[in-house]
């Protein structure tokens, strides 16, 4: 009897999880749509990251699509580096480089004293700072091995710095607006205070042009110094073991692609065709970020972690801001 219990529970089970199979792929085909919508002009960024949103608290989720978000985003960032100003690129890279080194040294050590304070796991405490100081979740998995984090640590860590970029995608467009920043002061800000390089990219071309090309550059330099940071920090984990960081290559083919597009100007057509797959690749991977947010993740990430996350966000956003403004 016990044995023909068990063996409904199980039937049980198996059916539940073939209901969540065929509900997920009931939804695949409006995930289809949306994405060959987002070719089309009137599809923004900032409307392809609300229909995301609307999406995932309506429980309509794609089977697996998700797990492509980064390759797209970085896929899209290389293509829109065919669209860039080698000029520009280095202009707006002497701009970022003093606020870049202050802002990484001040998000790193207030991070570590305020972890301390407010009585979150250390672990947690230097994920979510450097985080918050370089690219978001790619600085956390880069530096996560490093620090032999567990899974949950990971988890708290990337839970945070995923939703507070939600918010600063909507937030600091508005903030910009209403302060009347310029294109390039407005890209600046944009790459020091907001975490994934997603976020920064979206936020940017939600505000302009200049501004999207400004943020994209800062931010994909900014994101190099996870080198020299992993090494310091490889160097203060005392008794871990020898780590290998994972390098950002697709900054190095966006740096080409910039390159290459300003070495043989004559393919300009095909440039700007490049440049504008890229966009929308962009607006893709927006809709898709937005789709996979989810009100639990929120929930699990712990006050005190998030505690840490909005003051280290603040203190940046803020301070970065005021010394742009100056």
């Amino acid at each position: 009897m016990h044995i023909k219990k068990d063996g409904m529970e199980k039937i049980r089970i198996f059916k539940n999880i073939a209901g969540f199979e065929q509900r997920f792929k009931k939804y695949n085909w409006l995930y289809s749509i949306i994405i060959c919508a987002s070719f089309l002009p009137f599809i923004s960024p900032a409307i392809a990251l609300f229909i995301g949103l609307v999406l995932s608290i309506s429980g309509i989720r794609h089977e697996n699509i998700h797990k492509y978000t980064s390759k797209i985003l970085q896929a899209s960032i290389v293509l829109m580096g065919f669209g860039m100003s080698l000029g520009a690129v280095i202009s707006s890279s002497k701009t970022g480089f003093i606020e870049t080194i202050v802002s990484v040294t001040t998000v790193m050590l207030l991070g570590i004293m305020l972890g301390k304070l407010l009585k979150v796991e250390k672990n947690i405490s230097l994920l979510i700072a450097t985080g918050t100081a370089i690219c978001g979740g790619s600085a956390i998995a880069a530096v996560a091995p490093i620090l032999n984090s567990k899974n949950y640590q990971n988890s708290f860590a990337l839970i945070v710095v995923f939703v507070l970029n939600a918010v600063a995608l909507f937030l600091f467009p508005f903030v910009g607006h209403q302060l009347g920043l310029s294109q390039e002061t407005f890209g600046n800000w944009a790459a020091i205070a907001i975490h994934d390089t997603s976020s920064v990219v979206g936020a940017g071309a939600i505000y302009g042009e200049k501004a999207l090309q400004v943020a994209t550059t800062v931010k994909l330099i900014r994101a190099l110094w996870i080198i020299p940071l992993s090494l310091v920090i490889a160097f203060m984990n005392k008794g871990g073991e020898k780590k290998s960081i994972k390098f950002p290559w697709f900054i190095l083919f966006f740096v080409l692609a910039i390159v290459f597009a300003n070495i043989f100007p004559n393919f300009q057509e095909s440039y700007s065709h490049f440049s504008w797959l890229g966009k929308r690749g962009m607006v893709i991977a927006l809709f898709l970020i937005g789709s996979n947010i989810t009100v639990s993740e929120i929930k699990k990430s712990g006050p005190r972690s998030f505690a840490l996350g909005i003051i280290l966000w603040a203190v940046i956003a803020s301070g970065s801001l005021f010394f742009l403004t100056r």
